[in-house]
């Protein structure tokens, strides 16, 4: 608190990293709000993945509810390899305390298979937690896991997915922490065994279900019809398996949560590929300034006045504060 002999810090709520910000437990109540409105027939919750916290700062400064922590993105954009479950669960809790801090949204956490068995599960469920995690999306993959649009999944058994949810929410530190339990069934055995199986998580416990590469409008209305009343995400990939359609398709075929998970990386990949073969065919930058974000708007996205101002108070001696 801030004592008011010294008169108060300027732009204090501005700090982002430093100053003020929700509690994860306020953040995880808004999620679970903005997920029963969207169900309830409320526009749908529009989820956009960030792979860093320049993308986490995007996300929220462009209005946006919540964001996603992409397991895949993280893979591509940070360590340089593929969605094939290589990154572990040490990796991913340094980088969500990261995006936690650079946000004041609520994070969906992609945890993979939970790293491992029911206790591994257990682990990583309160590590994500104390780094900021919302929401926990959780896949019923066998390791080591691999994109949901890609091919040749192998899956565990029904049974071993339902006692791995249900340890995940008994370890839960937050009653309010999500649960999002993904099949990849779609893939490996089937609509009819991905709708099974989403009906069995939701009997385990889970909060939302993610059926995972629906392959047609007819498969989407299916997922929808057979689970009405339940959260659902689906997962918009740009040239992958599920037809790409409004939101308000998505909506009226029973989705509450429209995910683009890596929307954000693969359009900067594209801006910044054009960008670096300008500066390679031509030596220069100069005439390609209107394509960039200005000086301004790179500062302000990061909160430079804010900081400036605060910390041109903070190095006043005591006495003239």
């Amino acid at each position: 608190m801030t004592s008011t002999s010294r008169g108060p810090i300027p732009h204090l709520a501005d700090l982002v990293g430093v100053g003020p910000a929700p509690s994860v437990h306020e953040r995880r109540l808004a999620l679970r709000a903005a997920l029963a409105a969207s169900t309830a027939g409320g526009s749908p919750l529009v989820l956009p993945g960030v792979t860093d916290a320049l993308g986490a700062r995007l996300v929220e400064t462009t209005g946006f509810a919540a964001a996603y922590a992409t397991g895949a993105g993280l893979a591509n954009a940070q360590y340089g390899v593929p969605d094939l479950g290589l990154v572990s669960l040490g990796e991913v809790v340094d980088h969500v305390g990261r995006l936690s801090e650079a946000t004041r949204l609520p994070l969906v956490v992609d945890a993979d298979t939970g790293y491992g068995g029911p206790l591994t599960a257990m682990r990583a469920t309160r590590q994500l937690e104390r780094a900021g995690a919302a929401a926990l999306q959780l896949e019923d993959q066998e390791m080591p896991k691999r994109c949901g649009h890609f091919d040749a999944h192998t899956l565990i058994p029904v049974g071993h997915m339902q006692a791995k949810i249900a340890a995940v929410l008994d370890a839960r530190d937050d009653d309010a922490t999500v649960l999002v339990a993904r099949t990849d069934a779609r893939s490996a055995e089937g609509l009819d065994r991905a709708i099974e199986r989403a009906h069995a998580y939701v009997a385990a416990g889970a909060d939302a279900i993610f059926v995972e590469a629906p392959r047609t409008v007819d498969e989407l209305a299916r997922v929808g019809q057979e689970l009405a009343g339940v959260p659902l995400v689906v997962n918009v990939v740009e040239g992958g398996k599920t037809p790409q359609l409004s939101l308000q398709e998505y909506a009226d075929l029973g989705f509450g949560v429209v995910l683009y998970a890596n929307y954000l990386m693969r359009s900067m990949m594209a801006a910044g590929r054009d960008a670096l073969r300008h500066l390679a065919d031509t030596g220069e930058t100069a005439t390609r300034a209107d394509r960039m974000a200005t000086w301004e708007d790179r500062q302000a996205l990061f909160g430079l006045p804010a900081f400036s101002a605060a910390e041109a108070h903070l190095d006043q001696p005591w006495g003239e504060r």
